[in-house]
């Protein structure tokens, strides 16, 4: 029997990602990595898989970790930049201890901007020789529900320096469906990158249109400029380190091009990709309270 280890299990991709691996007839055994068994435990008693301490800033996790690890689903935890100190060391170990296939949640748009965390961690699977499989994600619709829930909920706004570019989405629960797929067929899928959207392009004025009509209240959509977000984010206690990610990804697509839409969800999992009012009727009580 052949082993998965997820890394990030008790986060929103990590979560779905199990769910999904939870609905399919496989014969994998299941690893779950996360950050703190005691706390994260309750959350995954109702999947079949065992539940391990992992953590990224401590290495002396890695090798427990990888040791009997043939397929790894590996996700960067968004705190953690520093490339070389951290994933580097891992992935060589993840050589030396044989890992058969690295399945990495990137980011759409990643061969195009070698700043960001994702490209460097990419270029280092690519190096070492590991079959893998990269999935790059459009915008997570999950934000409204996360990162970008406090000020739909408290001021029934986006407050984002996003201007009006335009953004492809995806519903996480897709991406976990394609994860949970290319996991357990991973033959089929050696040394392939998938950008992963459903069919819409929106802008946030469009898409505050779209919680405005489905939330039946008004969403206002406030693109500051970058100085009056970061003083307004850092008033809210927000880190800094947050603040400069929300930037890179709200802000810089003003000056790049649009990005496309693709059919690598539907063509992996045999469904169509959730639409962002679906999104809404599915997650109408996360997004109003």
């Amino acid at each position: 029997m052949k082993n998965i280890l997820i890394t990030g299990a008790a986060g929103n991709v990590g979560m779905e990602v199990i769910k999904s691996l939870n609905k399919i007839d496989h014969t994998f055994e299941i690893y779950a990595g996360v950050f703190n068994v005691e706390k994260d435990r309750p959350k995954l008693r109702d999947y079949k898989l065992n539940v391990l301490h992992f953590d990224f800033t401590d290495v002396a996790t890695y090798k427990p970790a990888l040791d009997n690890c043939d397929i790894l689903f590996l996700l960067r935890p968004p705190q953690l930049s520093e490339v070389k100190k951290y994933f580097k060391p891992f992935i060589d170990l993840a050589v030396s201890c044989d890992v058969k296939h690295i399945v990495f949640l990137s980011v759409q748009g990643v061969e195009k901007s070698k700043i960001i965390p994702h490209h460097k961690i990419e270029k280092l699977i690519a190096e070492s020789k590991i079959p893998y499989t990269f999935l790059r994600p459009a915008y997570f619709m999950q934000n409204f529900t996360t990162t970008l829930h406090t000020d739909l909920v408290q001021h029934h706004s986006i407050f984002l320096p996003a201007g009006n570019a335009k953004f492809t989405l995806v519903d996480v629960t897709d991406i976990g469906k394609v994860a949970a797929k290319i996991l357990t067929e991973p033959e089929k899928h050696l040394n392939k990158s998938y950008e992963l959207t459903n069919h819409e392009k929106l802008s946030f004025g469009e898409m505050a249109e779209k919680l405005s009509k489905g939330l039946n209240m008004e969403i206002k959509y406030e693109s500051p400029n970058l100085f009056r977000f970061f003083m307004v984010k850092r008033k809210e206690e927000m880190p800094t380190m947050l603040i400069l990610v929300m930037i890179m990804l709200h802000y810089l697509p003003r000056f790049q091009k649009e990005p496309e839409t693709t059919d690598w969800v539907k063509k992996i999992i045999n469904d169509d990709p959730k639409t962002f009012t679906e999104f809404m009727v599915e997650n109408m009580n996360l997004l109003i309270s």
